[in-house]
């Protein structure tokens, strides 16, 4: 294996339990399990990759859901894993924290951009280069947002690689001063590799805690009350998006800059 691509198509099937082309053109990352139990048992189809450090499952109608993990390094080796593949679109489901009044508990956030705060995609692109989506396919998934009369953000989002940060006041202290709506660990990460690897990539983001305030950090109970009142809506609104780019057969070019 002498290349890159040699070694993503080795490895996609190594990490996932899925051949390249069991794998849908368009495809929806998330970092939960039950996102996928739930993508399964929705469309009737087999979950595999159980056991090994991705799981997936692919409809009918040629889309996938792949729970890659947490963290930045896992989110540039999936985005890195998917050049095997080449998908046609692909969007991320993942939480976040809002970071404003305005971000409330439920609310949906597409970001327009994400501060690089990781660090993993300094390898990938100089920090100079912004982190940014592809906004055709985030105008389908605004359109889906919309029909359900469902609120929602757009704005920037800071990336981080830390996972428990929220005690530290001094980093709370600059956080403020960027102007962000919310906090993740993913987010740049996939949008940077994405645009590496030619993917057209987006971010649809649920606000699942407020982690500014010290009430407003994630617990156990917390979470279980935001996955149980708002996963299946979030799973939904991904694949009717991605379902409708599908079907409307229009390709989301890749721009370089």
């Amino acid at each position: 294996m002498k290349t890159k691509l040699d070694i993503a198509k080795n490895w996609l099937p190594r990490y996932t339990g899925t051949q390249i082309n069991e794998f849908g053109d368009y495809m929806l990352l998330t970092n939960f399990n039950n996102y996928v139990e739930q993508f399964a048992e929705r469309f009737k189809c087999d979950i595999k990759g159980v056991g090994r450090p991705m799981q997936t499952a692919t409809n009918n109608d040629g889309l996938s859901i792949i729970n890659f993990g947490i963290g930045s390094a896992n989110a540039a080796t999936i985005m890195d894993l998917l050049a095997a593949k080449k998908p046609k679109g692909v969007l991320f489901l993942g939480k976040c924290g809002g970071l404003k009044r305005s971000t409330e508990i439920g609310h949906f956030i597409l970001p327009t951009a994400a501060i690089r705060g990781e660090g993993t995609s300094n390898d990938y692109k100089p920090p100079e280069v912004p982190a940014l989506p592809s906004f055709k396919l985030h105008k389908f998934v605004s359109d889906k947002i919309v029909q359900h009369k469902l609120e929602y953000r757009t704005g920037v989002v800071y990336t981080t690689n830390r996972r428990v940060w929220e005690w530290d006041n001094k980093f709370k202290k600059y956080l403020r001063t960027l102007s962000t709506l919310a906090i993740d660990m993913e987010t740049a990460t996939l949008f940077i590799v994405g645009l590496v690897n030619e993917i057209p990539r987006g971010a649809l983001l649920l606000v699942s805690d407020m982690p500014m305030i010290p009430e407003g950090i994630k617990t156990e109970k917390s979470d279980k009350k935001v996955t149980a009142k708002f996963s299946q809506l979030h799973l939904k609104i991904g694949i009717d998006a991605m379902a409708e780019i599908g079907e409307k057969g229009e390709p989301i070019k890749h721009f370089t800059y």
